[in-house]
């Protein structure tokens, strides 16, 4: 067995044994899905690059191309912005931008384009990204300021309403219940169920982000992502308890863990009582506006994180890339662009530096070349890593047989 599937295992044997080999899988399918669930090993190697001195700031801890989307906010308007934060940390700015820039080599690698348009892509990421942390101001993306894929991409989410999102993840029998039928849905036990309903009901009644007026009346074992496969996660259908029709909501409730970053963030951080309350706390101060009904909550003696479900089509990802690639320059600049905002947003917060030292930064040009030149040598490993990994896989290394319940 390679090296590298010993840390692949060592890190993912606390996850659920029956889910650990959907994450394989979905990790073996292509040289991205495996850059996306293995940000531990981007964590432990980024100690043999070498990247400039930067500022210390907020980072959402794994930004990629596809972790970039839309959703709607509680004001009900749809946003496009970071939209992952379970890896969220306080540390060094360069560690952000090279997991950025990395995945735009992965991801056209992955795509088989040229190495010289995936440098392009990445140079004008910093590119913007500097300027916007020069100018100290921080902006963000809704439907009336959007352009080209993300202006596309905006509009349709405003359209679609819940009747539709209903649709496709449930079914009516004898009353609307979620549709097993969906490969992204496991049963579960029913006492757990009950369990996870009486839970989700104290939510309601004493949170002050939950909706009012709503019960529980199913819920699923949810598999999405790539990185957070083998997590606890469930989806759960609410309904209205008001008599005038029949008005439903989905909510998206996962388990909160360690960011993989423990191993080489030495930056002190703050307390916080539980990691679902780490990742929320960083989560608004980062975004423009958070997901509707962003919550924490403590469930079996485990944090959790709850939000209106978004649907997954809302978030950018590589087939979007190779059929739109001559529109995905605005595509980058908005991201560079969201970013910077996210980072000036958080500054002077909690041991974040100042906007001043942002400013700084983002007026200096040395350090870009240095992160692109790091990029493309850690994208050659990670290809390296995938190699030795699918190789391992193929002789059934990562083969798992459990029994263990998927709760």
């Amino acid at each position: 067995m390679e090296n590298v599937s010993k840390k692949i295992i060592a890190y993912n044997k606390s996850r659920l044994p029956n889910m650990i080999p959907l994450k394989y899988k979905a990790m073996a399918e292509n040289l991205f899905r495996f850059y996306r669930g293995t940000n531990h090993l981007f964590c432990e190697d980024i100690k043999t690059l070498q990247l400039p001195a930067s500022p210390i700031g907020w980072l959402s801890g794994d930004l990629h191309l596809e972790n970039f989307g839309s959703f709607k906010s509680d004001n009900r308007l749809v946003y496009f912005d970071l939209n992952d934060f379970d890896e969220a940390i306080l540390g060094p700015l360069s560690y952000e931008l090279l997991r950025m820039t990395t995945s735009i080599f992965i991801a056209f690698e992955t795509l088989q384009i040229e190495q010289k348009r995936a440098l392009n892509m990445a140079q004008l990421f910093l590119k913007n990204y500097s300027k916007v942390l020069a100018k100290g101001k921080t902006n963000y993306i809704e439907p009336h300021t959007a352009k080209g894929i993300v202006c596309e991409f905006l509009t349709k989410a405003s359209k679609r309403n819940l009747k539709s999102i209903l649709k496709k993840r449930t079914e009516q029998k004898k009353h609307r219940q979620l549709a097993l039928s969906d490969p992204r849905h496991f049963k579960l036990p029913r006492s757990f169920k009950k369990e996870l309903f009486e839970h989700i009901t104290g939510w309601l009644k004493q949170d002050g982000d939950s909706p009012y007026n709503y019960k529980p009346i199913d819920a699923a074992f949810r598999l999405a992502g790539t990185g957070s496969i083998g997590l606890k996660r469930y989806v759960i259908l609410l309904k209205s308890l008001n008599d005038t029709g029949e008005k439903y909501l989905l909510i998206d409730m996962k388990q909160s863990a360690l960011p993989a970053w423990k191993i080489c963030i030495h930056t002190k951080q703050p307390f916080w009582p539980s990691e679902a309350e780490r990742i929320i706390k960083i989560q608004q101060r980062m975004q423009n506006r958070p997901p509707a009904l962003l919550s924490a909550t403590i469930f079996k003696g485990e944090p959790f994180v709850i939000q209106e479900m978004q649907p997954t089509e809302d978030s950018i990802n590589l087939n979007l890339i190779k059929e739109e690639y001559r529109n995905m320059y605005q595509v980058i600049d908005d991201m560079a662009m969201l970013t910077a905002s996210s980072h000036l947003r958080s500054s002077g917060q909690q041991g974040s530096c100042i906007t001043d030292t942002l400013i700084s930064f983002g007026l200096q040009e040395n350090w870009q070349e240095i992160i692109l030149q790091s990029s493309i040598k850690y994208a050659h490993q990670v290809k390296t890593d995938y190699i030795l990994f699918l190789n391992d896989y193929k002789k059934g290394v990562f083969t798992k047989t459990s029994n263990m319940k998927s709760t």
